[in-house]
């Protein structure tokens, strides 16, 4: 059996494909899995077990030796995570006898609906994005399988920690901090992430370290937050793969960090983490597997209850009280042992 499985969306999207992918993979041990990426995805890639290939599929024309890769799959099955016009293509051009999407492409666009012969009745905005991924394998007979990350870090991502965390003379316990995004409207004030970090160096035995991307909006963000802070703190940012980052967060005591990719990589080792959520709704993209407290608008404490609809609040809505209390909660908690 050969089954074609496609997701093209970012990385945290990726990183909450894998329950999904574990679990066609225990389902079907002997069948030969394909799993299609985007560029964006390739830095993961390492970290997908159970795979037993993996194509990325450029934009432009550099993507036609992955299209012709899928054109001579002869595949059983094709499952659309992705839902886009480049994810329809990419489906028909398989030719696989069952090619399942979401009912709602009927909805969106009747063209694309030829593409497929077998809908599933869930729609992701009622979902977390995990339960959607593993909804869509219903027509696999796949049920009541694990909402778990899954992850296996290689050798030289782990080895790659360690050479940082030496390198900068790390040898207690450290808090990691990110408070970068590509999206400029998930950043918090640079302030109150300076003073979030002088009371962790103030109150704790710990050292404290920044990530965060190469990008210049957020090193510009991040110099900021350095100008502000008189404490010594170990700036990485930049200067990991994402799977070395991976590797970090899975040994540090604590990861605090605005909604994005590094809060999905926390929930696949377990750590416990602090997430300041903004614009996005956390009901569809919150951890539930790591030890997390979710920060967003107004309120003095970390939110317990999620609606699938919401309207976009501010970041700087959640003040920096809010977030020193949660730290301070997590960290009077016993440690947890990393599962990467």
């Amino acid at each position: 059996m050969k089954i074609l499985l496609i997701q093209l969306k970012r990385i945290g999207d990726l990183i909450l494909t894998t329950p999904a992918i574990a679990a066609v993979r225990d389902k079907f041990p002997d069948a030969h899995l394909t799993v299609v990426i985007s560029s964006e995805g390739k830095a993961l890639a390492p970290a997908i077990a159970g795979v037993n290939r993996l194509l990325v599929m450029p934009r432009g024309f550099a993507g036609f030796g992955t299209i012709a890769a899928i054109m001579r799959g002869k595949f059983d099955y094709c499952v659309d995570f992705t839902r886009n016009d480049r994810s329809a293509l990419l489906v028909l051009l398989s030719r696989a006898k069952k090619r399942i999407v979401s009912f709602r492409i009927k909805v969106r666009s009747k063209f694309r609906t030829r593409f497929y012969n077998e809908f599933v009745e869930h729609r992701m905005r009622d979902m977390h994005v995990i339960d959607y991924h593993l909804a869509l394998l219903e027509s696999l007979g796949i049920s009541n399988a694990s909402r778990a990350v899954q992850l296996q870090l290689p050798k030289n991502s782990r080895a790659t920690a360690d050479e940082l965390l030496s390198a900068h003379n790390i040898k207690r316990n450290f808090i990691i901090f990110h408070p970068g995004s590509a999206r400029a409207e998930k950043f918090w004030n640079a302030q109150r992430w300076a003073d979030v970090i002088k009371h962790a160096g103030d109150n704790h035995d710990v050292d404290l370290v920044l990530t965060g991307g190469s990008s210049p909006l957020e090193q510009t963000h991040i110099g900021d937050i350095k100008s502000k802070v008189r404490h010594r703190v170990v700036d990485v940012s930049g200067r990991t793969d994402l799977l070395a980052l991976a590797a970090l967060i899975g040994k540090a005591r604590l990861l605090i960090t605005v909604d994005s990719a590094p809060m999905h990589l926390a929930s696949a080792s377990r750590t416990p983490e602090v997430i300041l959520f903004g614009p996005t709704n956390p009901f569809h993209w919150r951890p539930r597997e790591s030890p997390a407290l979710i920060l967003q608008g107004t309120s003095t404490s970390p939110i317990t209850e999620f609606v699938p609809k919401q309207p976009r609040l501010p970041m700087n809505q959640i003040s920096t009280e809010a977030v020193i209390d949660a730290m301070e909660t997590l960290l009077s908690a016993p440690a947890t042992s990393p599962r990467l």
